[in-house]
Formats: structure tokens, C-alpha cells, sequence
């Protein structure tokens, strides 16, 4: 664990002694045990805060169960942090820019302050991938095996490869357990469609491109960074290892601090909204009254959500055939068309027509979000997201309807993602805690491999603070777009290409050992996740049984 006091750790170039050999503080350990606590606290008071005050009580077996779940989504979170984070503070440790012990401090802060300054953009892309009917049941047995099943898988494999030191993508990891979800849940369903029908595979191709780009652009750009930096910046010391544990000159020190903050608050910006949007599903499931609606929202918004719906209904009403359906019809039609991934038919907008006419009704007559009866509340969750995900896909050709429609079904978008598309501040917190202590413990292993096992050479202060940032750019560029991007990729291949570009050569077996991981990543969290959801499902149905 790293150090949080004023422990000095010994230079790294006397005899037998690592850069990373340093006693911790008993002052660190009481600081970090009492932040877990702590956190871990708040999650539980906030809980019953949230639900005593919607009049929604939690039997004593469900709150065991929520808490057991917002543990394992927290874990997973926490090897997040010392997985994927260790790749941020390697360059600044092995340019002597600032010491082991202090790095990991500094930047398990910065992905706190990422975590808490995110925009919730991500969170919900990677839910997009699960299954509509699991999701529209997230409080079922399958919906609650599927979330343990993703999230188990994602941290047993992340576990698996830090373990052996490989700098593995935890972003990689979780989209394949939710990927292997999907496809075990249409095979269970309905074997005959082959599987397809479980994963929504137009978002996940989006999902996956930055995925398998992410290795491609740290490469090129730092490879490319880095030659316009010799030929532009002629100062030999920044091309050449340091000297024993002397630190760079001032202003490439400042270079590489800011970059290691960057990929820091960048690194918690993105990835710590993945976990936020699978707690949001668990507190779905478990306390429905509480979170499936956004009950922050005040009731002076109720009349622009009234005003923007009627205009789009008049464009469903406008294509629908003159299909007159009943809401429950029109239920079934929309969970088909986003299980086919086919809206463009007047069954479909006469189905929207008719459940968004429902819908608006029954939000005027309530008055307010925060207002939604709880028995009612899972029906109009359920309503508003099959509405809103339906309406995404038929405007993805926007050629199909007029510039006013298009603008005003935009809107109507907006206001239905407001109101179940959103973060509490307490879950921020607790995974921006999560995430951040999660940095500040196992980081040495990948750090060894990120700093030592990827150039053939020790690394320059040139290759650190060009494979920093282009990893802090990549990231915070996904982030606004909210792409999930792999940390872990980038900047593991940025170092690989500074290397190159450094003429230091790159180490063939770790190079495979790197390749062979984000290769074998994808399928075998899928097999994983998907092997355990088709368990839990089956114990689950055992139990029932006997």
C-alpha cells in the first residue's frame, strides 16, 4: 500500500534496494481503513435516507442483499484502481518525477476529483448493451443474476491479470461480461435466434471500435509526439534515461506531473462511471420507489416534459397508418422492436404514439416525478426508458423526419433521460472513494510492467510525457462523447510507441503477453459472465423447486 505520510523511501539505485522498498506509516493505514469505513457508511445511510424518505421500507433481506451487491459493484471498482491506475503514475515513477509512495496518493486524489466532475454520459452507454427485458425486470431473479454474473466475471478476470502483472483493460473486461450476459439470456430465451437478440450489437460495435482503436492511437500518436518533440526540442537529457534517482529539469517535471493528473482525473472521469451505472441498476432492482425515477426534479419541469412529449407524439401519430393501439399492446410492440432492432414501421409508431399519449397523461395528472404513487413507479420507468430508447433508434436517420419533429423529439429525449437517466451524488462519492483508495493498493505489479517490460531501455522523460498525453487527450475526448475507453490500452501502447520512437526497441514476450491479453479478454469474460449467469439462474430455479 502506499504510504500517506512523510515516509522517505530509499534511492532506487542503491544496491538491493527498490524504488518502491519504503515502511508505511501506521497513520496511513488508520487514514485508509477509515475512509473505507467511512464510505461504505455513507452508501448504507444514504440508502435508507433516500428510501424512508419515499416511504419505501426495506425488508431486512432485501437491504442484506443491496449491500452485498453495492459491494461487489464497489470492488469492482476498487481493482479498477489499482488495475488500471497503476499505468498513470508508472512514467512519473520512473522518471524520478516524484517518488512511489506519493505518486499513487497524488493520483488516487485526482480520480476521486475525475469520479465526482463526470458527466454520467458513460455510465448508461455500457447499460445500453444489456438486454431490454432484463433491464426492464432488473428486480427479477435473471435481472439480479445478471448483474452479479457481469460483475463477478469482471472482477475475477481482473483479479487474473494483475496477478500475473499484465495491464489488462477494465473497461474491456466489464463490456465482455456484459456482452456474455446477453448472449447466455437469448440462448436461455430463444436458442432459435442464435443469440443475436440479447445484445444490442449497433451500440456495442460503437462501444467496441473505441476499444480496438484505443491500442492503434496511443502507438501512433505517441510514436509520432515523440519525433516531433526530438525534432523540435534539441536537448539530449530528455531522450536519454536518468541518472540514477535524479529528477528531470523543472520544466519537463512540470510536464510530467501535469500529464500523470491528467490520465488520473481523466482515467476516473470515465471509468468510474461504468460502476455508477451498474449500482444504479442494483438500486433499481432493490428499491424501485427510490430510484427508478428521478424525484429531484422540480415540478416546474413538468410542463416543458408535457409540451415537448405532445409534439413528438404528433410525429409518431403522423407515421403510425392510422393504427389505433392500447397501451399494453404497444408495450410488447416496443420491447420487440428494440429486441430486433427494427422501429422503422407503423406497428412501432403507432405503438409510440399510443404509450407516449399514456405516459404524458399520467405525469401531468401526478404533477411532478416526485410524486409518481411507488406502486406506479416501475410501470412508468419501464415506460419512459422504452420510450426514450425506441425514439433513439428510429432518429439514428434523421432524414426521416421533418427539422421541427426532429428538434422536438430531441427534446423529448432529454427530458425522458432526465428523469431516469441519473447519479446521485452519494453514489458519486462512494465510487469516486472506491476508485481512488482502490488506487493506492496492488499498483506495483502493473507499474513494474508498464515502466520496466514494454521498451527494451529505462524510460525517458520524452517517453513519459508523451505516452501521458496522449493517454489524458484520448480519454477526456471519449469522455465528452461518452465512449468508454480502456486507460490500460492507450497508455500501455503509448509507452510502446515513445519506445520506437526513442529507437529503444520494445520486449517481444511482454509486447505478446500484452497483445495475447486483449486478444483473450473479450471472450473469455464473456464466457465467464456467461457462464455464470446460466448458474445463478439455474440454482435460483433449484431453490424454487425444492
Amino acid at each position: 500500500m502506499a504510504t500517506l505520510a512523510l515516509d522517505q523511501a530509499p534511492a532506487a539505485n542503491q544496491p538491493g534496494i527498490s524504488r518502491f522498498d519504503y515502511k508505511t506509516h501506521p497513520l496511513a493505514w488508520l487514514v485508509f481503513a477509515g475512509l473505507l469505513v467511512g464510505g461504505l457508511a455513507y452508501a448504507g445511510v444514504s440508502v435508507l435516507t433516500d428510501t424512508r424518505g419515499v416511504g419505501e421500507e426495506l425488508a431486512l433481506g432485501v437491504f442484506a442483499f443491496l449491500v452485498l451487491a453495492l459491494l461487489i459493484a464497489l470492488g469492482f471498482e476498487f481493482v479498477n484502481g489499482f488495475h488500471d491506475t497503476a499505468n498513470a503514475v508508472a512514467t512519473v515513477i520512473y522518471t524520478n518525477s516524484m517518488p512511489a509512495h506519493f505518486a499513487v496518493v497524488w493520483s488516487g486524489f485526482f480520480n476521486f476529483l475525475g469520479v465526482m466532475f463526470s458527466s454520467g454520459a458513460v455510465a448508461y452507454s455500457i447499460i445500453t448493451l444489456l438486454p431490454v427485458d432484463l433491464i426492464l425486470n432488473v428486480g427479477s431473479a435473471a435481472g439480479f443474476a445478471m448483474i452479479f454474473a457481469l460483475l463477478l466475471a469482471a472482477v475475477l478476470w481482473n483479479l487474473g491479470t494483475w496477478y500475473v502483472g499484465l495491464p489488462n483493460s477494465s473497461s474491456h473486461t466489464l463490456i465482455g461480461s456484459v456482452l456474455g450476459v446477453g448472449f447466455a439470456n437469448q440462448l436461455i430465451a430463444a436458442g432459435s435466434r442464435g443469440g443475436t437478440a440479447g445484445v444490442d450489437w449497433s451500440q456495442a460495435q460503437k462501444v467496441l471500435t473505441g476499444l480496438w482503436m484505443a491500442p492503434l492511437i496511443g502507438f501512433f500518436a505517441a510514436l509520432l509526439l515523440l519525433l516531433v518533440m526530438r525534432a523540435v526540442i534539441r536537448r539530449p537529457e530528455l531522450y536519454r534515461a536518468p541518472e540514477g534517482d535524479k529528477a528531470p529539469p523543472r520544466g519537463v517535471r512540470a510536464l510530467l506531473i501535469f500529464t500523470c493528473t491528467a490520465v488520473s482525473f481523466s482515467h476516473g472521469s470515465n471509468d468510474g462511471q461504468k460502476g455508477m451505472g451498474l449500482i444504479m441498476l442494483i438500486l433499481i432492482g432493490c428499491a424501485p420507489t427510490a430510484y427508478a425515477l428521478n424525484r429531484t426534479l422540480p415540478a416546474s419541469a413538468t410542463p416543458a416534459f408535457v409540451q415537448t412529449a405532445n409534439v413528438a407524439t404528433a410525429a409518431f401519430d403522423a407515421r403510425s397508418g392510422g393504427i389505433a393501439m392500447a397501451p399494453e399492446q404497444a408495450r410488447t410492440t416496443l420491447t420487440t422492436a428494440l429486441q430486433q432492432r427494427k422501429v422503422d414501421s407503423p406497428q412501432v409508431y403507432a405503438a409510440l404514439d399510443s404509450l407516449s399519449t399514456d405516459l404524458t397523461a399520467r405525469v401531468a395528472s401526478y404533477g411532478s416525478l416526485s410524486k409518481v404513487p411507488a406502486e406506479a413507479t416501475p410501470n412508468v420507468r419501464n415506460d419512459m426508458y422504452l420510450v426514450l430508447d425506441t425514439t433513439k433508434l428510429a432518429t439514428k436517420k434523421p432524414e426521416g423526419f421533418r427539422e421541427d419533429e426532429l428538434k422536438a423529439i430531441k427534446a423529448y429525449q432529454s427530458n425522458l433521460e432526465a428523469g431516469t437517466r441519473f447519479i446521485p451524488l452519494w453514489v458519486k462519492v462512494v465510487v469516486a472513494i472506491a476508485l481512488g483508495l482502490g488506487t493506492m493498493i496492488g499498483w506495483k505489479r502493473i507499474v513494474i510492467t508498464v515502466g520496466e517490460r514494454i521498451g527494451k531501455q529505462h524510460m525517458t522523460y520524452g517517453m513519459g510525457a508523451t505516452a501521458e498525453l496522449v493517454a489524458a487527450v484520448t480519454i477526456l475526448s471519449a469522455d465528452r462523447f461518452g465512449l468508454p475507453v480502456s486507460t490500460t490500452h492507450i497508455l500501455s501502447s503509448g509507452v510502446a510507441g515513445a519506445s520506437v520512437a526513442n529507437g529503444a526497441g520494445l520486449q517481444g514476450r511482454t509486447i505478446a503477453q500484452l497483445a495475447a491479453a486483449w486478444l483473450l479478454t473479450l471472450p473469455a469474460a464473456m464466457a465467464l459472465s456467461g457462464g455464470l449467469y446460466w448458474l445463478m439462474l439455474t440454482a435460483v430455479k433449484a431453490w424454487q423447486l425444492g
